[in-house]
C-alpha cells in the first residue's frame, strides 16, 4: 500500500532552499541522515492534466486565502514571481524561492481531496501493523535423560 508521496526539488542552492522551507514555511523536518532534512508536508492531492509534448510535474502550495498567505510569505522573504491571477479553478500565483526554484501558490475554487487524504492517513495510522519479523523458531524440547540402565559410566 502507498503510504505517502516523497517530492523532490532540485535547487542550485539547496541550503538556501531548505532554509526557506524551514524558516518561511515553518515546516517541520526529520534528519534523513547526515543532517539532510526531510520536510513534513501538509496533506496532498494529485491532479492529472493533459500534456501536448513535454511532460513534467509542478508543486503548488494550497491555501485558504492567497492574498493573506502571499503577504505573510513576502514579509518572511518570499518573492512573488507572477501577479495573482483568477482562473476557473482558483486564484494562483508563483513564488521564486532561493536556489532558482519556482513554487506555485493557489487558493482552490474546486472541491479538494485534502479531507480524503487526512482520513486515509488516519486509517493507515490506526490499522494493525503487519510484522515483517521472521516467525520465531519453535522452542526445542529439552532432552530427557536416558534410563539409568543405558547410562555408561567410566570406571
Amino acid at each position: 500500500m502507498v503510504t505517502g508521496i516523497h517530492t523532490l526539488l532540485y535547487s542550485r542552492d539547496p541550503e538556501a532552499t531548505r532554509n526557506f522551507f524551514r524558516n518561511v514555511l515553518k515546516l517541520a523536518s526529520v534528519d534523513g541522515g547526515g543532517g539532510w532534512p526531510i520536510f513534513a508536508l501538509p496533506p496532498a492531492e494529485l491532479g492529472i492534466h493533459p500534456a501536448d509534448g513535454v511532460t513534467g510535474s509542478e508543486l503548488y502550495l494550497m491555501c485558504d486565502d492567497v492574498d493573506r498567505t502571499l503577504n505573510e510569505m513576502q514579509l518572511a522573504g518570499a518573492k512573488m514571481r507572477h501577479p495573482i491571477s483568477n482562473r476557473d479553478w482558483g486564484r494562483v500565483t508563483s513564488l521564486e524561492i532561493p536556489g532558482g526554484v519556482t513554487l506555485g501558490l493557489y487558493q482552490p475554487k474546486h472541491p479538494t481531496a485534502l479531507a480524503v487524504a487526512i482520513e486515509q492517513a488516519a486509517r493507515y495510522r490506526s490499522a494493525p501493523k503487519r510484522s515483517t519479523a521472521k516467525p520465531a523458531a519453535p522452542a526445542k524440547m529439552p532432552r530427557s535423560k536416558p534410563p539409568a540402565s543405558k547410562v555408561h559410566r567410566k570406571k
